[in-house]
């Protein structure tokens, strides 16, 4: 638990403790997979244990099985995998041990002890374990974004881009940019990239809220003691938080797909509720000077999956109530990795889009 900028406390998203007694099948080399599987079928839980490589194995074999069920690889498909997927692996567990890993030859974990101070012997599923683990890989070794000089250093659960397309129209229409530099609002910071690309281009300020603990958490641990510590302010809120002075940029990286199910912590970074768009344009009218501009960053993606059936920027700018179009921008994306194992046929047409919307006349 840490402060925020107000001095209120934060509670910090982590993987929620499972007890140690609770029931579950051991699951060591030798093990009849199939029979594992079996039990995940019927909900019940499996404990890895002897070698962390045990856990890999089942769930690679678990992946097989179910890409044998959901052969299809259009988007729709791909999704009921993943979902079926996250069910259950979920059931797969691991015992934490005085904030390691109680099996052999596993990696060592930052964020165990970091998290779970408190905690020495508890139960986490085996895929929560992956995330931490990758997660604390990004943390140590940084993340390298083109637009950027320096390293970002995301904090657990904390979205980051692993593409840069929509990053890199937003750095050349700030090249561009000849308007006031005072201030803008960065509505859900996220990991800072966009506050990050403010300064860089001379903006004095960036007021940046987000709904997501864990990224105002980070951001205030990595730029403690530095000068973006007194140009980037911080608010733990949705859309515009306390920060209510009108400014003369807004800018906005938005969830790109519509949410077809209840979100989870990371989900409200990729996916949005029908509500968000009207309420930040609500909002934005509010917070915008008159000569002000508000900057959005978006994608096709929606439309060219069939997952979308309309644009919310583009509704909002049919209804012509409060903003207007003053430019836009787009560009391709590169193609996926052939690493990847998810078929992304839809990239070959994706476009990441710059809105620029100005108050109606």
């Amino acid at each position: 638990m840490q402060n925020d900028p107000a001095g209120a406390e934060i509670q910090i998203n982590k993987p929620t403790p499972i007890k140690s007694s609770t029931a579950f099948t051991s699951f060591v080399r030798g093990t009849d997979i199939q029979e594992m599987i079996d039990r995940l079928l019927q909900g019940g839980n499996v404990l890895i244990e002897e070698f962390y490589s045990n856990g890999l194995e089942l769930l690679s074999e678990l992946q097989t099985y179910l890409r044998r069920k959901h052969p299809g690889q259009g988007f729709q498909e791909q999704r009921a995998y993943r979902s079926e997927y996250r069910k259950l692996s979920s059931l797969v567990l691991i015992e934490i041990k005085d904030h390691q890993l109680a099996v052999k030859k596993a990696p060592s974990i930052g964020w165990l002890e970091k998290l779970y101070p408190e905690s020495n012997d508890f139960l986490l599923t085996f895929p929560e374990v992956q995330g931490l683990n990758s997660a604390w890989q990004w943390y140590l070794n940084g993340v390298v974004v083109p637009v950027l000089r320096n390293k970002i250093h995301p904090y657990y659960g904390v979205y980051f881009p692993t593409r840069f397309e929509h990053l890199q129209l937003f750095d050349n229409w700030l090249k561009r940019y000849d308007g006031p530099k005072k201030s803008a609002i960065d509505v859900g910071i996220g990991s800072g990239i966009l506050s990050l690309q403010l300064m860089k281009h001379g903006f004095q300020k960036s007021f940046g809220t987000d709904l997501n603990p864990n990224a105002i958490v980070g951001l205030q641990e990595s730029m403690k003691g530095t000068k973006l510590a007194m140009k980037i302010e911080l608010d733990y809120g949705h859309l515009f938080g306390k920060w209510i002075k009108p400014t003369e940029l807004i800018v906005f990286n938005p969830p790109w797909l519509p949410a077809s199910h209840d979100l989870g912590r990371l989900d409200e970074a990729i996916y949005y509720n029908e509500g968000l768009f009207p309420e930040f344009f609500q909002e934005a009218k509010k917070r915008l000077l008159p000569d002000g501009r508000v900057v959005l960053l978006f994608s096709n993606l929606g439309q060219i999956t069939n997952v979308a059936k309309e644009n919310p920027i583009e509704k909002e700018l049919a209804d012509g109530a409060r903003f207007e179009l003053d430019r836009f921008f787009k560009k391709s994306v590169k193609q996926a990795s052939s690493k990847t194992r998810r078929n992304q046929h839809w990239r070959d047409t994706e476009e990441v889009e710059l809105w620029v919307l100005k108050h109606k006349d």
